[in-house]
C-alpha cells in the first residue's frame, strides 16, 4: 500500500515508536508493480476513499501492552492495533526485517471471512522497517480505503485473505512480498521489510 512519502529519519539500532505520523498525504499504491501515485494503481475507482465509516486520528492515551511482537532477522517490532477512537501503535527496533511473511491477527472480528480475491474496505499504517517511519496511514487521513485484494501487493493480500470482517492485523511484509525494486517517491528502498497494522471494516465477493 504505498503511496506519497515525507523523507522518513534513519535510525539504526534504534527505537521508534510511531503513531499517525505518515509520509503520504493520499493512500499509496499497494498495487504490485505499480508506480506510486496518488491512487492504489490497478485497482482504479475501487480504490477510492470511502464516505462511509472513518479511520480514529487520535493517538493512544497509552501504549500498554503489545498485541504483537515478533523478533526479525534483524531488530524487532512490538504491533498494537486501533480501537474505534485511537489510530494503532507500531514500535520498531531498526533496522527490523523478516525472511518470510509474517501475520498476526491482534484482534479476531466477528464478521465473514475475506476471500483472496475479496473487494475490501480498510483503515491501515505502513512503516518501514528499515527507519521505523510511517510511510503511509489512512488513520492520518481518517478515511478508509477501499481497493480489490486481487490487486494489491502479495503481502497485503496475504495479512487479509483469511481473516473476518471486523478484525485487526498485523504483517511484516518481506520486500519480495512487498517491493522488490522500492518505491522511491514513499522512502521504500529495495530490500525493505515493510509493517502494516490493519482494521479490516468490511468485504465484498
Amino acid at each position: 500500500m504505498l503511496r506519497h512519502p515525507i523523507p522518513g529519519f534513519s535510525g539504526h539500532g534504534c527505537s521508534v515508536t510511531t503513531v499517525n505520523r505518515s509520509r503520504i498525504n493520499s493512500s499509496l499504491a499497494l498495487v504490485a508493480g505499480a508506480a506510486v501515485v496518488v491512487t492504489l494503481a490497478g485497482c482504479s475507482a475501487s480504490e477510492t476513499a470511502t464516505a462511509a465509516g472513518a479511520c480514529p486520528t487520535a493517538a493512544p492515551t497509552s501504549a500498554g501492552t503489545p498485541e504483537w511482537t515478533l523478533a526479525g532477522a534483524t531488530g524487532s517490532v512490538a504491533v498494537t492495533g486501533s480501537t474505534d477512537t485511537a489510530a494503532p501503535v507500531v514500535t520498531v527496533t531498526a533496522p527490523f526485517s523478516v525472511t518470510e511473511t509474517q501475520v498476526h491477527t491482534l484482534r479476531a472480528g466477528d464478521g465473514p471471512v475475506v476471500s483472496d480475491t475479496a473487494a475490501v474496505s480498510v483503515c491501515y499504517m505502513g512503516v518501514d522497517g528499515r527507519d521505523g517511519s510511517v510511510f503511509d496511514s489512512s488513520y492520518e487521513r481518517g478515511a478508509p480505503v477501499q481497493f480489490s485484494l486481487n490487486g494489491v501487493v502479495p503481502g497485503f493480500q496475504k495479512a487479509i485473505a483469511g481473516q473476518t470482517v471486523g478484525s485487526t492485523v498485523g504483517v511484516a511484509v518481506t520486500s519480495a512480498d512487498g517491493y522488490p525494486q522500492g518505491q522511491p517517491a514513499a522512502g521504500i528502498w529495495p530490500g525493505d521489510t515493510l509493517i502494516f497494522a490493519i482494521k479490516i471494516l468490511s468485504a465484498t465477493g
